[in-house]
């Protein structure tokens, strides 16, 4: 059965970043497997911070937005979309100044809807996308990995999780501003990683 996986990018240093670089491993590790790939990069792109018009044009109903609004409407409904439809999400994601890449949050703004996505719950919020698995793809100039350090990945597993998506696996390359040495490995084992991965799971 052919799995479909949607690949988000977030380096803003294109084809140069090496989390770009890690996501081109995946790709290469996918050849002769039966899945279908969409990929959508958050920097080419370029979507705007979310602001409360966008917002409120979610919370009206299709039929009562006015043009501005369906417009609006109209940028999360495209990405939700390829979420929805997809079976694997595979995240590569660069840590900039201890977080994402604000296009990264752009993006996550308007996959995240109540009433979407995740639900409210008198228990709290419900995943409304279980059944999905998640890869984070992640390139580090330092070493952060299970330290206190890292807010990055618990920040992407909890908003997966919100959706639903909780079957999540991280592959890290650390170390790439720590000497030619020290990032040559990292990224050798890096791409092991995601060979074995790719295996195991396609």
């Amino acid at each position: 059965m052919t799995q479909r996986i949607l690949l988000i990018t977030s380096s803003l240093f294109g084809e140069g970043g090496q989390s770009r670089a890690l996501a081109e491993s995946f790709k290469q590790s996918l050849e002769a497997r039966d899945v279908e790939l969409t990929e959508r990069n958050v920097v080419e792109q370029t979507l705007p911070h979310l602001t409360g018009a966008e917002m409120t044009s979610w919370m009206t109903e299709p039929a009562e937005r006015s043009l501005e609004q369906q417009a609006l409407a109209r940028i999360s409904d495209e990405l939700l979309a390829e979420v929805e439809a997809s079976d694997v999400l595979v995240l590569a994601v660069p840590l900039y100044n201890l977080g994402i890449p604000s296009q990264l949050k752009s993006w996550f703004d308007r996959i995240l809807r109540a009433g979407k996505t995740f639900q409210y719950t008198a228990n709290g919020p419900v995943g409304l996308l279980e059944g999905k698995s998640g890869l984070i793809l992640a390139a580090r100039g330092g070493m952060y990995a299970g330290t206190e350090m890292d807010s990055q990945t618990p920040h992407l597993k909890h908003m997966l999780g919100l959706i639903g998506i909780k079957d999540v696996h991280t592959i890290y390359a650390e170390g790439l501003n720590m000497g030619d040495e020290r990032k040559q490995q990292s990224l050798k084992e890096a791409k092991q990683a995601i060979g074995q991965y790719v295996s195991s799971r396609f």
